[in-house]
């Protein structure tokens, strides 16, 4: 593709987003599946350049109001290209000539526009600190109280692109194995900083046709979510209830730690990625020990009540806002998709008021979000544990540095997305 053509799929896209209303990775991929003739660097450059704008949603539409211009994304793509590629006049009216699959020429309107930007930088001074650091003004307060003075260098922190983590499956392949055949195909990864699990490429890294990822002795995870995971502290032999699994890479990390003894219950209320994750489990080498059951079915529920005090751990990784995932999809930032954040708090209590009667005495039950949000971290377990005497604190050991007594991963301080873990223990 040409580089006008490449502008022109980024326009056609963030369109699609605003007539959608769908995230933006699903635009992204719904676009790019039925166009497989665009080239593995063309892709590349199209949605980089669609995840760079996006980040830049509150500067951009600074800049587009200061100039009256009508916020659009034409008219984003071109406040970019200038304000954060440093395009001048001929550059960017090459972008915008007009020829076969390139976007429509600048009109007078859009020159004087422009005109007005060049030379100019994406930041300004007399910016609001929330806009200069993308803070969504509903989150601003709860934002400003979690991070403290640390605010502006934590949401900054959040406005960079996600690192590319994998979590080693310690079932088939031992850590200094992969690292060497991952090297051998040309990967550069180092040990994770916080989980024994996890390995961090250096750089931007296709993984699909590697051995390490082709004969399943890796998974993509970010190692914040790893951390979940390894905070249950699974055992050979133990009996687990994974119960918001998804698509399964906890279940799958479960597992790996148990070392294919014992029992790991995967359940979900979205039977269709519940279903995805039979054939990851197939390909970890893990699927005789997990068992997929799906909320949706009546006779899955039904066996649910049964399992009273069954289970040494239960883990709820639960639904969230996900703002703690917005440096990999800054788009939640500004819109909410499913369920408004009151809507998950009572949603979040209903999952924790039904999982937590599958605990066994002396068993564990781990709660997990990926929100930075207290009204669905530690307000929520406050109202759990003052509803449920029986469950108490176990806190996370401080010499970790996750947090204490729940862990508390942010972007700045651990590299990871923001995740939250409580662990609680079923009183003996």
């Amino acid at each position: 593709m040409k580089p006008a053509s490449r502008i022109k799929a980024t326009i056609d896209i963030l369109e699609s987003t605003q007539r959608a209303r769908v995230p933006l990775d699903k635009c992204v991929g719904d676009y790019l599946r039925v166009r497989r003739y665009i080239g593995s660097k063309d892709r590349s450059n199209i949605v980089e350049r669609i995840y760079d704008i996006t980040r830049a949603h509150a500067r951009l539409g600074w800049w587009l109001e200061r100039t009256k211009t009508p916020n659009s994304p034409r008219t984003q793509v071109i406040a970019w290209v200038i304000l954060g590629e440093g395009a001048v006049e001929k550059r960017l009216n090459d972008l915008f000539d007009g020829s076969k699959y390139a976007p429509e020429p600048l009109s007078d309107e859009e020159l004087v526009f422009a005109r007005n930007l060049f030379g100019k930088p994406l930041v300004r001074k007399d910016m609001l600190e929330t806009v200069t650091v993308e803070c969504p003004p509903d989150y601003e307060s709860v934002l400003r109280t979690r991070f403290g003075e640390d605010f502006a260098e934590e949401m900054t922190a959040i406005l960079k692109p996600a690192t590319l983590d994998l979590r080693v499956n310690t079932f088939l392949a031992d850590k200094e194995n992969v690292v060497n055949h991952l090297e051998a195909d040309g990967i550069k990864v180092n040990n994770g900083a916080l989980c024994p699990w996890t390995l961090r490429c250096e750089n931007k890294a296709y993984l699909s046709r590697t051995k390490a990822f082709i004969k399943g002795w890796i998974e993509i995870q970010d190692e914040g979510s790893q951390l979940i995971a390894w905070l249950c502290d699974a055992k050979a032999g133990m009996q687990v209830l994974d119960y918001c699994a998804g698509a399964g890479g906890k279940t799958l990390a479960l597992a790996a730690a148990m070392q294919r003894k014992g029992r790991v219950v995967a359940m979900d209320t979205d039977e269709r990625r519940l279903e995805k994750g039979r054939k990851r489990y197939r390909k970890a080498g893990l699927s005789d020990i997990i068992e997929v059951r799906s909320l949706s079915d009546d006779k899955q529920r039904k066996w649910l009540k049964r399992q009273k005090g069954k289970f040494d751990i239960v883990l709820i990784d639960a639904p969230c806002s996900g703002s703690g995932t917005w440096r990999r999809n800054p788009d939640l930032r500004w819109q909410t998709y499913g369920p408004s954040l009151e809507e998950l708090i009572d949603i979040q209590a209903g999952i924790l008021e039904s999982a937590c009667k599958c605990v066994k005495p002396g068993g564990k039950l781990v709660y997990a979000t990926c929100s930075l949000f207290s009204a669905e971290n530690e307000d929520q377990i406050a109202r759990f544990l003052e509803a449920h005497p029986e469950f108490e604190v176990a806190p996370i050991d401080e010499a970790l540095g996750l947090g204490t007594p729940y862990m508390q991963l942010s972007s700045l301080r651990h590299g990871t997305d923001g995740f939250f873990a409580a662990v609680l223990r079923r009183k003996e």
